[in-house]
């Protein structure tokens, strides 16, 4: 269940499945019975206040509310709106409910041990104000357990934008699959654990919609890696050029570490010759250029791969050598001070992309290189790949990366740890490496951002940037294997 669908997505699969024969209101019991499932698994019985909207997820409200009463659990429901207004199979299950429905307001919190937000579901378009903001302020302010029904309410299931105010759940129980809303901030923040439970939607009918934006993982990329084999060597996997700066030369050697860490065969470090002795006796499998021979070095075609930007300055000289590889169409990846260098011409960068070549920007580089693009994280990612014809990866977080054909993926881990000096530098390196190994440029960028990830996850508190290269053999050993097992 990696695919992520939006809201119109989401309702289509719901009507093509009706269509199939299985009935709505059948779908909408399925719903609050799994919510239910998740509530009972996580909670022992005790006072439930149940918070229904005027729609289907107020439907489903009704189901749950049913289910906890009959296990035994002390149950009010309320409701915004009167029972009479309600419609369709929303309407239905609340006749299948012959408790006490109250209206909903601040009062159903009093008291209450655990509150199930079923308000507003990802479909929620407006602001929300009045005396339902209210409610929402006193359940966040609540000691009380909230569990959120498809997303918390006043979170955009398509954007993870915040209507006004919004449900900050421990809990989100969501259907069949999950929304961009769930992974991208700031509504991921709301979610707490997200839970995505089947409730009768077959994967072929998702199939069937070709979704093209999935949660990042090994099952996107992994067909892709170009393992070693025995019959191999060294030149096989790739010779990265990693153009580094002259005083800021951290930054290139943790590019040239984790490059060589992700398995490239050969990297060879380009730089002004002051700088050159710094960057050689960095490690001893590094081999170092001067800048002076970068034209013989670009005639060499076994230099298959370069990564510029990475504490490499900003400037006219920086962007004349950025448009130079750009103009080989060989595999580029684009980071920092080589994005930066453009932010008062994008045109001319975005025209000279012809090859394989990734984009590497956080928030500010993405804003300067493209200032016109606004919306959501994953809706500015897929336009910038379109117009520039690059894999574009906008880093933080809830990393997103969109290739020029709408394909798209979103980092779901839970690694802040990465928010370090130098970790964006390790990303390009991994990028950069996988991509001279001669993997597709949205596989080795979903993939980079993936190992980088896990290596967050793993190390944990007190990690620092080096740390991340000296990870990686560990994690590409359980993938190798995997893929063994596999063949």
């Amino acid at each position: 269940m990696f695919e992520i669908l939006t809201t119109d997505q989401m309702y289509e699969a719901d009507r093509r499945t009706i269509e199939g024969g299985l009935a709505g209101d059948v779908l909408m019991d399925n719903a609050g019975r799994v919510a239910f499932e998740e509530i009972i698994r996580h909670w022992s019985p005790r006072s439930v206040s149940v918070l229904c909207g005027p729609g289907n997820n107020g439907g489903d409200g009704f189901v749950i509310a049913r289910l906890l009463r009959d296990a035994g659990w002390s149950v009010r429901l309320g409701l915004m709106g009167d029972v009479v207004s309600l419609k369709g199979d929303a309407a239905l299950h609340a006749a299948r409910w012959d408790g006490a429905v109250e209206r909903l307001s601040p009062a159903l919190v009093v008291g209450a041990d655990l509150l199930v937000d079923c308000i507003f579901g990802a479909g929620l378009a407006r602001e929300i104000t009045g005396e339902i903001a209210e409610l929402i302020t006193t359940i966040n302010s609540s000691m009380a357990s909230v569990v959120s029904v498809d997303v918390p309410s006043g979170v955009d299931g398509n954007s993870g934008a915040i209507w006004g105010c919004g449900v900050k759940a421990d809990l989100t129980v969501t259907f069949c699959r999950a929304k961009p809303g769930h992974y991208l901030l700031p509504g991921r923040l709301m979610c707490g654990e997200l839970a995505i439970r089947d409730i009768g939607i077959s994967d072929q009918t998702i199939s069937e919609m070709r979704p093209n934006c999935w949660r990042n993982d090994p099952v996107l990329w992994r067909a892709g890696i170009h393992w070693p084999g025995l019959d191999g060597h060294k030149y096989h996997r790739g010779h990265l050029l990693a153009f580094g700066g002259a005083s800021m030369t951290g930054a290139t050697r943790l590019v040239a570490r984790a490059a060589r860490r992700s398995g490239v065969g050969l990297l060879t470090i380009v730089s002004d010759p002051v700088a050159l002795p710094v960057y050689a006796s960095d490690t001893p499998g590094n081999m170092t250029a001067p800048i002076g021979q970068v034209e013989s070095l670009l005639n060499d075609c076994r230099h298959n791969a370069f990564v510029i930007g990475p504490g490499y300055g900003l400037g006219d000289d920086t962007r004349s050598l950025v448009l130079k590889l750009l103009h080989l169409c060989r595999s580029t990846v684009l980071d920092a001070d080589a994005l930066t260098s453009f932010a008062d011409d994008p045109s001319t960068l975005c025209f000279a992309i012809q090859g394989p070549t990734v984009l590497t920007p956080h928030e500010g580089e993405f804003s300067r290189l493209f200032p016109d693009i606004t919306g959501d994280k994953l809706t500015r990612a897929r336009a910038a790949a379109k117009r520039s014809g690059a894999t574009v990866l906008i880093k933080g977080a809830d990393t997103v990366i969109a290739a020029p054909d709408g394909r798209a993926a979103i980092s779901a881990a839970d690694a802040p740890w990465l928010a370090t000096a130098g970790s964006g530098d390790v990303l390009a390196g991994i990028i950069g490496g996988l991509m001279a190994q001669g993997m597709e440029m949205f596989d080795a960028s979903c993939m980079a951002v993936w190992l980088h990830a896990r290596s967050g996850t793993d190390i944990g508190p007190g990690l620092i940037a080096e740390d991340i290269p000296e990870h990686l053999p560990g994690i590409l050993r359980e993938l190798w294997l995997a893929s063994r097992k596999k063949g």
